[in-house]
C-alpha cells in the first residue's frame, strides 16, 4: 500500500514532467519520457528509502542507492521501448500511452526492488545510521 502511494507521487511527477516538456516546450516524447521518468525515479526512491520499505537485503545505502538505480535503469529501458511502440505502432497520443507504459513499469520495479533490494528477511535498518560491514 505505502508502495503504491509513494509510486502515485512520483508517476504524477513523472507525467506532468513529461507532458509540461511535451505539449508545452516541444521537446521530443522520449526525451521528455526519460525525463519524467528520471525526475519520478528520484522521488520513488527517496520515499522507499524513508517511508516505504523497513527491511534492506543491502548491508550500505551506498549499494543500496546503485541497486535502486540499476533497477530504475532496467524500468527506464522498459519505459522507453513502450512508448515508442504505443506511440510510433500503435498509435496512441503521448498522454495515452504512459498509461499502460506506467502500470506495466510500476509491476516491474516493485518485483524487482522488493526481490532483489527489499526483503522481510533482511534486519530492520537502524534509523540514521549506517550498518557496520
Amino acid at each position: 500500500m505505502k508502495y503504491g502511494a509513494a509510486s502515485a507521487f512520483a508517476l504524477a511527477l513523472d507525467a506532468a514532467t513529461l507532458l509540461i516538456l511535451n505539449k508545452l516546450l516541444g521537446v521530443h516524447y522520449l526525451v521528455a519520457a526519460a525525463a519524467g521518468f528520471s525526475a519520478g525515479l528520484a522521488l520513488i526512491y527517496v520515499l522507499s528509502v524513508r517511508y516505504v520499505f523497513n527491511d534492506s537485503r543491502v548491508l550500505r545505502p551506498s549499494q543500496e542507492a546503485m541497486g535502486f538505480l540499476l533497477t530504475g535503469l532496467a524500468g527506464l529501458l522498459i519505459n522507453h521501448v513502450l512508448m515508442l511502440v504505443f506511440v510510433e505502432h500503435v498509435g496512441l497520443a503521448v498522454a495515452l500511452a504512459k498509461i499502460p507504459t506506467a502500470g506495466i513499469v510500476f509491476l516491474f520495479n516493485f518485483t524487482a526492488r522488493r526481490t532483489l533490494l527489499f526483503s522481510q528477511k533482511a534486519k530492520p535498518r537502524a534509523a540514521g545510521r549506517e550498518p557496520r560491514p
